[in-house]
């Protein structure tokens, strides 16, 4: 069955889809078919570009066979690697983001870009309607908690990787973006800290197809997550690190010594006077980090880093029909 070429206008878009996607052969047609779908109700001139991460499947063939443009990685590197050689290669001067295996759902992608308008960023916040595991849940929670402490702002969804960027702000973080799965936590802390405006809209992550697997590993990616919001605060914001264990290694100082002087009835002690040195001396490399930070960060003016690119919406316009996303 012949498909027609599902980007239009492809040397210069305005909106590039991008995709990365590994042994998702038999549902990348249909997931293409959706994003065409939706993208041909906007009066936006769009290109959809796939990103095959070393599938050992007809993932690209599939990909191509419906007009997509096709990304290929000689070998499997990682999806924050894809993603990055998606935001290197789009020619779109938004960039759309989504996976490839459905879950994500086509239909919202409007509802982000007409948030772009006002944003920087527009990233899909997955809703407890979503489908989703209790320990993945309670995991995100604690991502989101502690992602939010970081960059001083709440943050909806820290993992998502349904979003909408400028791709010229995109491009300023790609030397920060890992390989591997946590690069959406990366580009949002990233973009917060920049100073940049985020803004989340509420969608029903659907159930991942039968076809499809998960290649997210929960203890190994869980872990990286953490290592990846402690870079970030010590790149941007290190006093965020550096006090609190600076405190709480000065505390634990004077107890111990107040307990052996008042407790034990003996002298104060070496330990006690070391805890406290290294308190202050934690407090003091905290102190130079964060004003090297602020020497090195460009912190923008919002009124200032406004993209000059917009897309324009009719108020009544109808994109596609929404799906209900109540919680």
């Amino acid at each position: 069955m012949h498909h027609p070429d599902i980007q239009n206008a492809a040397s210069n878009p305005d909106v590039s889809v991008i995709l990365p996607a590994i042994n998702e052969a038999h549902d990348i047609g249909a997931v293409l078919d959706r994003i065409r779908g939706v993208m041909e109700q906007l009066a936006h001139s769009y290109e959809i570009l796939v990103v095959d991460d070393g599938s050992n499947d007809t993932t690209a063939e599939n990909a191509a066979a419906v007009g997509a443009r096709v990304i290929r990685h000689p070998y499997n590197i990682g999806n924050g690697a894809a993603i990055k050689t998606g935001i290197r290669n789009a020619r779109g001067q938004i960039l759309v983001m989504l996976d490839a295996d459905g879950q994500h759902p086509p239909e919202d992608i409007p509802r982000l870009l007409r948030e772009l308008q006002t944003h920087h960023m527009v990233v899909g916040a997955r809703t407890r309607a979503s489908d989703a595991s209790a320990h993945r849940t309670l995991a995100n929670r604690i991502y989101n908690w502690f992602a939010g402490y970081v960059c001083g702002r709440k943050i909806d969804d820290l993992t998502s990787g349904f979003r909408a960027i400028y791709a010229h702000i995109a491009r300023e973080f790609i030397p920060l973006l890992p390989n591997t799965f946590s690069y959406p936590t990366t580009i949002t802390l990233a973009t917060v800290r920049s100073g940049f405006s985020l803004t989340y809209v509420p969608i029903v992550a659907q159930k991942r197809q039968k076809h499809g697997k998960s290649k997210i590993k929960p203890i190994r990616d869980g872990a990286r997550f953490f290592l990846i919001i402690f870079k970030i605060a010590t790149l941007f914001s290190p006093m965020k690190i550096f006090l609190p264990a600076s405190v709480t290694t000065f505390a634990i100082g004077l107890a111990y010594g107040l307990y052996r002087i008042f407790a034990l009835d003996t002298r104060y002690g070496p330990t006690s006077a070391m805890l406290m040195a290294m308190a202050v001396l934690m407090f003091l490399i905290g102190l130079l980090s964060e004003q090297i930070a602020q020497l090195k960060f460009d912190r923008r003016v919002i009124s200032e880093s406004q993209p000059q690119f917009r897309l324009s919406f009719s108020e009544d316009a109808t994109v596609v029909p929404k799906a209900d996303h109540s919680r």
